[in-house]
């Protein structure tokens, strides 16, 4: 339906970003859809948007397409009082309601969504392509799957700018 931009934020949510691009790029070991062995592939590739709330968000990140898919590991939690979800276009990990339960699953808000500050790491937010994510938000769907799932091509990480100062540990 289109292309979608997101600026990262590497700095507020260094772990939630860092597996997210792992993933993209196939950096990172994770449980083959059919096999269940941890492989090293790029997550991302050619899978669905498999859940839609319309009015809420749009969600993708299971290669399984079912929304079930267990991707072997699970990360920390990175809740920043000054992230929020107050505008459409928020970049957030998925979890399963239990805290540090994120893993491969992500989704965009399609609104403001205030009821889920302090539930989600939000890790970025998209800059161009909020009419593609509203599109396919508002496309049919029968309960939270699209009727015509949306297929989620690819995606490509570009460094725009130097990498964050590291903290050294005390």
């Amino acid at each position: 339906m289109g292309n979608i931009t997101a600026r990262l934020y590497e700095k507020d949510a260094p772990k939630t970003v860092e597996n997210f691009v792992a993933l993209a790029q196939g950096a990172k070991a994770t449980r083959h859809p059919k096999t269940g062995t941890m492989v090293k592939l790029p997550l991302y590739d050619n899978i669905t948007f498999h859940r839609v709330v319309p009015g809420e968000m749009i969600q993708s990140g299971d290669p399984t397409g079912t929304g079930s898919h267990n991707c072997g590991f699970t990360i920390p939690d990175e809740f920043l009082p000054g992230l929020r979800f107050d505008s459409a276009g928020k970049l957030a990990m998925a979890n399963t309601g239990e805290p540090n339960s994120g893993g491969c699953q992500f989704f965009i808000t399609e609104n403001a969504m205030r009821v889920w500050d302090g539930k989600y790491t939000i890790f970025g937010v998209v800059v161009e392509g909020k009419d593609v994510v509203s599109r396919i938000n508002h496309a049919p769907v029968r309960g939270d799957k699209p009727v015509d799932p949306v297929k989620l091509i690819g995606i490509t990480i570009e460094r725009i700018g130097p990498e964050p100062v590291k903290k050294r540990k005390k």
